[in-house]
């Protein structure tokens, strides 16, 4: 790539460039790259296998209802930091636009609204010691309430 015409000073910093690049490159094409490519692992992300419900575990099943809770703690958990996730959103977008954030962060706050409201639904009144027997019976007295009165709205 290099041309005859280049003035001296470009040579000069290309040459300076690669002197400094070279060795770089050098590790990382022949040692750090095929290290990398033998561990395919991702250590970030650990994935775990989704387990039976806690109305899907038989009443003595020890291991199955703890596998329900800590399934539902991971659960709470990722369903509570989307919540935190929407609500600094909307935060964010009414600073930035201002006078006209009602109308401009319409669907952030409503995507907010709604996702408060679905955690709400499934966590809310429990405490934070609940576990997911009283969760479940929560989802079971909202269910027969709705049974008992279909004319009125859930929320």
């Amino acid at each position: 790539m290099t041309d005859s015409n280049e003035p001296p000073y470009e040579k000069f910093a290309m040459g300076l460039f690669k002197i400094l690049d070279g060795p770089v490159s050098f590790v990382r094409e022949k040692i750090v790259m095929p290290l990398q490519s033998k561990n395919k692992t991702v250590y970030y992300h650990r994935k775990f296998p989704r387990v039976k419900t806690v109305d899907q575990c038989e009443v003595e099943d020890a291991t199955c209802i703890y596998e329900a809770q800590e399934q539902f703690h991971r659960d709470k958990q990722v369903d509570s930091k989307i919540v935190q996730i929407l609500r600094q959103r909307r935060i964010e977008c009414m600073h930035w636009e201002g006078p006209d954030a009602e109308r401009k962060c319409k669907k952030i706050v409503d995507d907010y609204e709604n996702a408060a409201t679905n955690w709400f639904i499934k966590y809310g009144e429990i405490g934070c010691n609940g576990n997911v027997i009283d969760v479940y019976m929560k989802q079971k007295h909202r269910l027969l309430w709705h049974r008992q009165n279909p004319d009125k709205p859930l929320m």
